[in-house]
């Protein structure tokens, strides 16, 4: 008779050998597939996975590869034993050396076999649509996607997953000692128009009237400090109706943190330490893809200006991994009889090392055309032969001063290009920091890791042409930086912001500001936008109202959780870190969502759907979609 002991409610530490051991051991199981070594040799063990390969050995032996997210293992079995691909089981048998010259050194593993085994079918299977290994990469995305619980057996897919769930453990593990409260914030809050496009919800029980899903915890996390929880985080679920892109979902997670009493730097080193714990335990595992193997160390994160980052990248986002950084060149020109030259407000040039030879006429002119798209009148292109002597259309109009000034202030060498842009400081930056990431980056996930902080953004990005007022550069409850608190209203443009951007390989992981917690200093704000007090209250009287009843300093961050997971496993889409995401139309072939909904749901919102109304094509639910028809309006109609 089988007994069993009393459960006792009480689990091993966590990381000692014993929790190690209840992670891995079941009732099914003694061991992962994975985990087998010679120095289980002579042990009689259960394992429990998919089959992987099955290959016949005569009439007498059958070959089993084992997987299951750990890794695989190799069994022998009696050949009568009718197992298939993606079959699950069950097998107990005693682990041994492999037969000499038969040991694979790709595989954990490859030391060792299991034989003597019984098996057990647990479950059998449907042959799968692709195969469940490396060679999946090369499948559609939207079959991968519609089959997404058979594509996630896959190694790099249990990894990235892995990856995930280290990446959380580490960040919240960094943050417990320091007093920080996890707190949850509601999903359904009123509409902020002001922002990105939002997912909005029908009220059964108020017609007409509509919640907005979050695209973040704002508010709350600000109302938090009002009532005194000093220091908040959640990782956060939001969602944004954008056009998505590789670095883009409308279901997205972020590690949201505010605290009170705090000044720039607190919040950036708060920030800092949890990245960091995060990128330091994965890194070791991160293959570099670029031969180097292993990330090795994480550097210390760096920290720049908006305008230094301008100055030096052309970008906000800037990657530090390469060079070809932008080269200052106005002075040069100051008296310059070159007409494209001559008063241009800014003139800024890269050296593209040894670009001369891989840059044929052709290419010239695609950079050219490129530049132009980008928004500058033109671009001019310089070959650097011998004793830095130019090859240029335009050599003929500039001095020998001028050439040799350019040759200097970009150390050009023989067989460089020479990229130069005259225009506004604005469009010069911009257009050679675009070319300097065509040219020279790498993908994200490749290279070292390279961290920065870009802080001081301008508080206003420009005046309206309509109102002649100034342009925020974020939301009107971001704190100016003090020491331009006298230029606001004489010279608004010139006033930067306690708000500040992380980075990683060109990759913006997330931004946060210092707030404004005095009513004084917000009317300014508002006035210089043309927000009324009658108007201000009518849009943000429910945010606004507690700040009255005391508000103390305080400041917080948002940290990208898909994008940091992607660059760490090695991604360059962040749909490979998801476990379920959507196509980038915005569609779930899994699912088959968005779906029609039966009219009688729609009487009781109080919906009325409008035949064509932001119609667009999509494909029908495939094969493998678990969405059943819906008995409403057309797939091809708008709410």
């Amino acid at each position: 008779m089988t007994t069993t002991q009393p459960a006792t409610g009480e689990l091993p530490t966590a990381g000692s050998q014993d929790s190690q051991a209840a992670g891995r051991r079941t009732a099914m199981r003694t061991h992962l597939c994975g985990d087998l070594r010679a120095d289980h040799v002579g042990e009689t063990v259960s394992v429990c996975g998919w089959v992987a390969h099955r290959r016949q050995h005569g009439a007498a032996l059958t070959f089993v590869d084992l997987r299951d997210h750990s890794g695989l293992v190799q069994v022998v079995v009696d050949g009568s034993v009718d197992v298939r691909s993606e079959y699950v089981l069950r097998i107990t048998g005693t682990v041994v050396i492999r037969p000499e010259g038969t040991s694979n050194p790709g595989l954990a593993t490859g030391e060792i076999e299991l034989r003597d085994c019984a098996v057990e079918i647990l479950s059998t299977a449907t042959p799968p649509p692709f195969p469940l290994d490396d060679r999946a990469d090369a499948v559609e995305e939207s079959t991968r996607l519609t089959y997404r619980y058979l594509d996630l057996r896959r190694e790099r897919m249990q990894c990235n997953l892995r990856t995930r769930s280290a990446v959380l453990g580490a960040m919240r593990a960094a943050l417990a000692p320091l007093n920080f409260v996890e707190v949850e914030t509601p999903l359904l809050m009123p509409s902020t128009p002001e922002g990105a496009r939002e997912f909005i919800v029908p009220s059964r029980q108020f017609p007409g009237s509509f919640y907005a899903l979050p695209q973040s915890p704002q508010l709350f996390k600000q109302l938090l400090m009002v009532g005194g929880t000093d220091r908040y985080f959640q990782f956060a679920r939001c969602l944004r109706d954008e056009d998505l892109r590789a670095d883009r979902q409308y279901e997205f997670t972020q590690l949201d943190i505010e605290m009170s009493f705090v000044d720039q730097d607190d919040v950036l080193d708060v920030i800092s330490a949890a990245v960091l714990a995060a990128a330091r335990t994965v890194v070791g595992r991160r293959d570099t893809g670029d031969g180097g193997g292993a990330g090795g160390e994480v550097p210390p994160i760096e920290r720049i200006t908006w305008h230094e980052a301008m100055n030096r990248f052309g970008v906000d986002k800037p990657d530090l991994r390469f060079g070809l950084e932008l080269v200052e060149l106005t002075a040069i020109f100051a008296d310059s009889g070159f007409k494209a030259f001559a008063g241009a407000a800014s003139i800024k040039g890269i050296r593209v090392p040894g670009g001369s030879a891989s840059h044929n006429r052709r290419r010239l002119d695609d950079l050219t055309d490129r530049a132009k798209s980008l928004g500058a009148k033109g671009l001019v292109w310089m070959r650097v032969g011998a004793q830095g002597a130019l090859e240029s259309p335009v050599r003929k109009f500039l001095s020998d001063t001028e050439a040799a000034g350019i040759v200097e202030a970009t150390s050009a060498a023989e067989g460089d290009l020479l990229l130069l842009v005259a225009d506004a400081w604005a469009t010069t930056c911009e257009v050679l920091g675009q070319l300097r990431n065509d040219l020279g980056r790498p993908p994200a996930g490749q290279g070292p890791l390279r961290f920065v902080w870009v802080v001081d953004f301008p508080l206003f990005v420009g005046i309206d042409a309509a109102t002649g007022r100034p342009k925020p550069g974020h939301h009107p409850f971001t704190r100016p930086h003090p020491d331009d608190l006298d230029k606001m209203e004489s010279d608004p443009l010139s006033v930067r912001s306690r708000a500040y951007d992380l980075v990683l390989n060109g990759w913006e992981l997330g931004s946060g500001s210092i707030r404004i917690h005095e009513s004084e200093l917000q009317q300014r704000i508002f006035g210089l936008l043309g927000i009324t007090p009658e108007e201000a209250n009518a849009r943000f009287g429910f945010f606004l109202t507690p700040f009255g009843y005391g508000a103390p300093p305080h400041g917080g961050f948002a940290v990208g959780i898909d994008r940091l997971v992607a660059i760490l496993a090695g991604e360059e889409n962040i749909r490979e870190v998801i476990a379920f995401p959507k196509t980038q139309s915005g569609l779930d072939p899994l699912t088959g969502a968005p779906t029609p909904v039966a009219d009688r749901q729609l009487r009781e919102l109080g919906v009325r759907v409008v035949a064509g109304a932001g119609a667009s094509d999509r494909p029908t639910a495939s094969a493998g979609s678990a969405a059943s028809a819906g008995s409403g309006a057309s797939a091809g109609s708008g709410v």
